[in-house]
C-alpha cells in the first residue's frame, strides 16, 4: 500500500466552509481558486442524493510540473469533516483521495491522504503504483497541498 499524506492548518476557516466548497465546486470557482494550476473540474454525474455520495466529478490540474487527470467518485462525505474521492477512469481502482478535516483553536486541520494499493494477492501488483506515485510525486503533493488549502482559504473570504 502506498501512502502520501500531508497536513496543514489553516486560521479563519472552518472544516465546513471547505467540504461545502470542495462539494459544490464549479468550473469557474476550481480555476478562480489557483489560475493556471487548477485547470478543469466539473460534475460528470451527480450522486443519488443529497449526500454528494455518488458524484462522479474530473478535476484536471498541475502537481508540479506533473499534469494529473482524474475521474473520481465521492465514496464517502461528512460535511465538516471528510470527503473520499476513489479514482475511477472507467471502473474503480484501489487509489482513493481523502480529506480529513479537525476543528482547532481559530481554524481547522486538514490532512489530506492519497492511498493506493491493493489488499489480498491484487498487492502483488501495488509495485506498478510506484511507477507513478513516486517520491518526486509526492514531494510535489506535499508542495501543492501546502499551497492550495491557503489559497483556498483566501478564495471562501473573498466570495
Amino acid at each position: 500500500m502506498i501512502v502520501i499524506r500531508s497536513q496543514v492548518a489553516l486560521r479563519d476557516v472552518s472544516g465546513q466552509e471547505i467540504t461545502e466548497f470542495l462539494l459544490n465546486c464549479t468550473h469557474e470557482a476550481y480555476q478562480a481558486w489557483w489560475p493556471g494550476v487548477h485547470l478543469r473540474m466539473h460534475m460528470l454525474r451527480p450522486g443519488p442524493g443529497p449526500d454528494h455520495v455518488g458524484d462522479r466529478v474530473l478535476m484536471d490540474e498541475f502537481i508540479g510540473r506533473r499534469r494529473v487527470r482524474m475521474s473520481g467518485e465521492v465514496v464517502a462525505a461528512v460535511p465538516g469533516q471528510t470527503i473520499t474521492w476513489q479514482l475511477r477512469p472507467g471502473v474503480r481502482l484501489p487509489v482513493r483521495l481523502t480529506l480529513e478535516l479537525t476543528e482547532a483553536v481559530a481554524g481547522v486541520e486538514v490532512r489530506h491522504t492519497i492511498t493506493a494499493g491493493w489488499g489480498g494477492l491484487g498487492r502483488l501488483a501495488d509495485p506498478l503504483f510506484r511507477l507513478y506515485f513516486t517520491r518526486g510525486f509526492a514531494a510535489a503533493m506535499d508542495e501543492h497541498v501546502h499551497t492550495e488549502f491557503p489559497l483556498l482559504r483566501d478564495r471562501i473570504r473573498t466570495s
